[in-house]
């Protein structure tokens, strides 16, 4: 579901790696795009049908309009059908439909100092952090995990005389004294520093298993797809949710998420992945108990939060913020 719906032309298509390509995005007529923040991500109309989510690869001006939109895409030769419609049929010169951008997974304003891990395609939210960080002054450090130097993307971007002393590389190829130890990176949290990781779904396993004795609201992730096996275990029952704000009762079915109940009833409840990772659906709750199946809030905000796209209830109803 989308809120608003933007036209752009596809102005510029970069080879970074032999997986992964680079697409800069315009208004078709030279129009400013709307503003975002590092994190962000706009929703991707792809041909064939596909909706996919991906990240702003780079930092735009914060609350001013943007010329262009920067995504990086890679070819998943076991995904679901969008990256290699990208690859297979979007030219340069095509006119594509997206969302305005949307964030979920913003930098902590509060925080002291923070450290970026990137992992793959999981560098297109921490690049545009960086930069972003970069221009506030802010004290930072991005490690770039990568299989080699041919795999990884945004070398030149990485490569920016100002940015290049904050970042760190670890290529898997490379002699084990050249390589990132998370468990020694990981080991000691400096006062006020906040985690933020992306990438494929090992990845995130290692460096939350490394990471695993820090504060929970500290550490902050982004997926891309839902881990392998996810929802395999669970059974959906039907439950009843209540909207405190409105007064009402909502039986979602068994063979329907929340989200769907929702919307059968005419109520806008925005959704965008409808996989539990990108934050879209997620709204507040203040009585019941979640099943939660999502993978993008922390354990704390599962105690006061729930994505509507795929959580459900335990036992008895789930009140929530609508």
């Amino acid at each position: 579901m989308l809120d608003r719906i933007l036209t752009v032309r596809v102005s510029r298509i970069t080879r970074e790696t032999a997986e992964i390509s680079a697409y800069e995005l315009t208004h078709p007529w030279g129009r400013p795009l709307p503003p975002y923040d590092a994190g962000a991500h706009i929703d991707l109309h792809v041909p064939g049908g596909f909706m996919r989510q991906y990240s702003l690869a780079r930092a735009g001006h914060q609350g001013q309009h943007c010329s262009s939109y920067l995504i990086g895409v890679k070819r998943e030769a076991a995904g679901r059908g969008g990256s290699a419609a990208l690859h297979g049929r979007v030219r340069v010169g095509d006119l594509l439909a997206i969302s305005a951008p949307r964030n979920t997974f913003a930098l902590h304003a509060g925080a002291q100092r923070h450290l970026l891990l990137a992992g793959g395609i999981g560098l297109t939210p921490m690049l545009a952090m960086a930069q972003q960080l970069l221009r506030q002054g802010a004290d930072f450090t991005l490690c770039v995990f990568a299989r080699s130097r041919e795999h990884l993307a945004f070398g030149q971007a990485l490569a920016d005389p100002a940015l290049a002393p904050h970042v760190r590389l670890h290529f898997d190829s490379a002699a084990d004294d050249q390589k990132i130890d998370l468990a020694e990176l990981l080991a000691v949290r400096a006062p006020g520093c906040h985690m933020y990781m992306c990438g494929p779904e090992g990845f995130m396993g290692a460096v939350q298993a490394a990471s695993a004795h820090w504060p929970d609201g500290c550490v902050h992730l982004e997926y891309f797809a839902a881990p392998q096996g996810a929802g395999d275990g669970g059974s959906n029952e039907a439950f009843t949710l209540v909207l405190a704000r409105r007064g009402v009762s909502v039986a979602v079915p068994p063979d329907q998420t929340a989200a769907q109940a929702l919307h059968d009833l005419g109520l806008d409840v925005p959704t965008s992945c409808e996989q539990g990772i990108c934050g879209t659906c997620v709204v507040g709750y203040a009585g019941g108990e979640p099943e939660h199946r999502d993978f993008c809030l922390s354990a704390t905000e599962r105690k006061y939060k729930i994505a509507l796209c795929c959580s459900r209830a335990k036992s008895g109803p789930i009140t929530i913020d609508l």
